[in-house]
């Protein structure tokens, strides 16, 4: 059974990373668009990643305005590749053991209401 690392398994810290993968400081707002995530979770999350070392936080003002930025660290993108690899081996093992199951064809909706 593989070991996957539970910072990274939650939904929305694997968004938040999958997001700075690229290596470039990202602001709140465009993480926040890219995820999905409402402030308080969004802040809450990148909280937890930067405590583990998989982000850091950088607060600043520009023109007047407070901005906060997220960059991921090499530790976080060495975790990020692994979670990833990790995820590839279960793929890799699975497909040839199962053959997957075609998914049910739906018949007309319009039937139901009738």
């Amino acid at each position: 059974m593989p070991r996957f690392d539970e910072m990274i398994s939650s939904p929305a810290r694997l968004a938040i990373l999958a997001t700075l993968v690229p290596g470039d400081a990202v602001r709140f707002t465009a993480v926040k668009e890219a995820t999905g995530l409402a402030d308080g979770n969004l802040h809450v999350q990148t909280r937890k990643l930067a405590a583990a070392g998989y982000l850091e936080i950088a607060k600043g003002r520009r023109g007047g305005r407070r901005v906060t930025e997220f960059r991921i660290t090499e530790l976080g993108l060495e975790r990020f590749r692994a979670h990833v690899r990790q995820l590839q081996e279960v793929l890799d093992t699975e497909v040839g053991i199962f053959r997957p199951v075609p998914a049910a064809r739906r018949g007309d909706d319009s039937e139901v209401w009738s």
